[in-house]
């Protein structure tokens, strides 16, 4: 990254610096090949090839087979233009009559009508104050989360499971453990920690929470190991960094090492790798007071636990009311590699876990 014969733009490098990323590894999108920050991130997050929302859109659309399409875009992505040549004379260059074909038909009655006929009058002024409106740049992390949230969200037919667990016996564990475990590592053990290792424990039970769809979506790939992702949130956007093989580690070691990469994804000390190779995340919003949310996978992962905040409210046990700590927590699933019924055995087990989680110290 130091090399000065390279051809980069300041923001590239500076950006290639912060994410740990060798420039000569990148092939530079501007002209005769220089490198701009666009192109790190692409690089830092994307896989080459595939296909942007739009061309797949209006390649569904007219049923148009991308497989064996040669993308022109940045590392060879198939881009609006590509599936446009591809079609030739099928292609209508209205957007609108691609998504609704049934508009394009009704389009030249419309424009026989008197109305359609009429000048077209300037937009109304902007009623907004000067001052009252602030346009602020999105940075090159944000615009990154913006398209991978965007691919996933409109490619996978998603499903969501909600269920309540009673903390009790979680929350009790903590306690018993948090001042040892402080004497001993300098950490403070959390609740996230506790849901950390019942998690990976639970994935191992079940590959197909655990799996990935191919890049060619002929094949699914189970894994024998769980790469269990953090979302971490800032002002800035939001990181999901990895922690590698937790299937082998205990409760301690796995705390220690989600605490590193957190830490490390605050400070932005983050590497590429890192940030690669995870096969299921969880999100937790329980300490802002959410009370239930649902989020978007994270690909190419086919699930994510979203994790809400755990209330104190009145619950029957024994056909008594006590008060009980429940915590509520979601599974948004890829319908193409996971099925309902899977889904539910998986949260199922989960939920039982945490409400005897003693077992996980075994």
């Amino acid at each position: 990254m130091g090399n000065d014969k390279l051809r980069a733009t300041p923001a590239a490098r500076s950006l290639a610096h912060r994410m740990g990323v060798d420039l000569n590894a990148i092939a530079g999108s501007g002209y005769k090949g220089r490198i701009h920050a666009e192109d790190v991130a692409e690089f830092s997050y994307e896989q080459a090839g595939g296909i942007t929302p739009l061309a797949k859109k209006i390649a569904d659309s007219f049923g148009l087979d991308t497989s064996s399409l040669k993308g022109t875009g940045f590392r060879g992505k198939i881009t609006r233009a590509d599936v446009a040549a591809a079609l030739g004379d099928r292609y209508y260059p209205n957007l609108e009559a691609i998504v609704d074909p049934f508009k394009a038909e009704k389009a030249p009655a419309a424009a026989a009508t008197p109305a359609a006929s009429k000048p077209a009058t300037a937009p109304a002024a902007s009623t907004a104050a000067p001052g009252e409106v602030e346009l602020v740049p999105m940075n090159m992390m944000r615009r990154v989360i913006a398209k991978r949230m965007a691919d996933s969200y409109f490619s996978a037919p998603t499903f969501v499971l909600n269920y309540e667990v009673d903390m009790y016996e979680a929350t009790k564990l903590r306690k018993q453990l948090l001042e040892p475990i402080k004497e001993k590592t300098g950490k403070k053990l959390t609740v996230t920690d506790i849901i950390s290792i019942a998690v990976v424990r639970t994935l191992m039970n079940h590959p197909y929470i655990n799996a990935s769809l191919s890049a060619d979506g002929s094949q699914i790939e189970l894994h024998n190991y769980v790469n269990l992702a953090m979302a971490v949130g800032m002002d800035e956007g939001l990181l999901v960094p990895v922690v590698h093989g937790a299937e082998k580690l205990g409760l301690v070691d796995l705390m220690l090492r989600l605490k590193d990469i957190t830490e490390r994804a605050v400070g932005k000390k983050l590497t590429p790798q890192d940030q690669e190779g995870s096969t299921f995340t969880i999100s937790n919003l329980g300490m802002y007071g959410v009370e239930s949310f649902t989020s978007i996978i994270n690909q190419p992962n086919s699930a994510i636990l979203s994790i809400a905040g755990t209330k104190e409210i009145p619950v029957v046990r024994n056909g008594e009311v006590v008060i009980r700590p429940i915590m509520k927590m979601s599974l948004t699933s890829d319908h193409r590699v996971i099925n309902g019924l899977g889904a539910a055995k998986f949260m199922q087990e989960l939920k039982a876990t945490l409400e005897s989680p003693l077992p996980l110290l075994v």
